[in-house]
């Protein structure tokens, strides 16, 4: 019998760059076990050219990125998700839509890298520690066994992933 394949959506604000990050990182570190979205719900209809360059490098087609309203994801004839997680304290803090099915939810609070001003070197900088940031908690989720775990357990294990100190990236 196949492995159940788990739905994630990753939510932000601007679904721009961190949620965009996540969503290529679980669906290529997952291995086929995840099939992993993002949304906003404030999208800003454009996604960051420094997530493109950092999600390029795990081989993900980029051709279906694009920055979308969570809205998507609320109506009848969506995917309906096993984990909703969001990746910056803006959306954790908004009133979500109604999620069918009762995902399991968590908060993963990432710095802003779209934030940062600089010149490019620096902005790249800011990409970078944050997707290895990303990278790092995704790794973790994804060697979870989900199958003998409880959902309690897995609520307990997605916040103890993101209440994880993220490791300092040599800079």
């Amino acid at each position: 019998m196949p492995e159940k394949k788990f739905n994630i959506l990753v939510l932000c604000t601007g679904n721009s760059a961190r949620s965009i990050m996540a969503e290529a990182l679980f669906n290529t570190m997952g291995h086929g076990r995840f099939q992993a979205y993002s949304a906003g719900s404030q999208p800003n209809g454009t996604v960051n050219p420094f997530a493109i360059e950092k999600v390029a490098v795990t081989g993900y087609d980029m051709t279906a990125l694009r920055s979308k309203s969570w809205d998507e994801f609320a109506r009848s004839d969506a995917p309906q998700m096993d984990f909703i997680i969001t990746v910056c304290d803006n959306a954790a803090g908004e009133v979500c839509p109604f999620w069918p099915g009762q995902p399991v939810t968590a908060h993963w609070g990432f710095e802003d890298p779209a934030a940062v001003e600089g010149d490019d070197a620096t902005k790249r900088r800011a990409f970078d520690k944050i997707f290895h940031q990303i990278m790092n908690r995704v790794q973790l989720f994804v060697n979870l066994p989900l199958k003998t775990l409880d959902k309690q357990a897995i609520k307990r294990e997605l916040d103890h992933i993101g209440s994880q100190a993220v490791a300092k990236v040599a800079e």
